[in-house]
């Protein structure tokens, strides 16, 4: 296991997430997402929101192919853990903390995923590196 921190600050406040995970190789659970071929997400016993595991998905999605070019007998990559303080989070975040912690663990290049501050819309603002996200854009938008 090995956590990531993710790390944004903003002119009011800012974005935390600590991602906890590990990998195994090999197949994919029973319980697990499948995000492309033999890579899969399991996520905690726990429990996650929708939002949440929707986000990992697409954070492990950003190096799928990557990965699947690299181990293509399959891996999962498990979370164990998602902590964030309420005040600090954006279920978006949590994508850019998988993409970090892919990019850690495999010394995968960047996938171009990332986060900016809009003053003038007075919100942060993602991007994703030419990827589209299958996942609809939050309220707080």
């Amino acid at each position: 296991m090995s956590v990531f921190a993710f790390r944004f600050r903003g002119p009011a406040g800012g974005l935390a997430v600590n991602l906890d995970a590990e990998v195994s190789e090999n197949g994919g659970p029973p319980h697990a997402l499948r995000i492309h071929r033999k890579i899969w997400l399991g996520l905690p016993a726990s429990g996650l929101y929708w939002e949440d595991a929707a986000w990992l998905a697409f954070g492990v999605r950003l190096h799928a192919q990557a990965l699947s070019d690299l181990l293509p007998e399959g891996l999962v990559v498990r979370v164990v853990a998602l902590d964030f303080p309420l005040s600090d989070y954006r279920c978006e975040a949590s994508a850019l903390a998988m993409d970090g912690w892919l990019c850690r663990r495999f010394a995968l290049p960047p996938s171009g995923a990332g986060v900016t501050y809009d003053r003038e819309r007075d919100r942060f603002a993602f991007t994703w590196g030419g990827a589209r996200p299958s996942v609809p854009p939050t309220s707080a938008q």
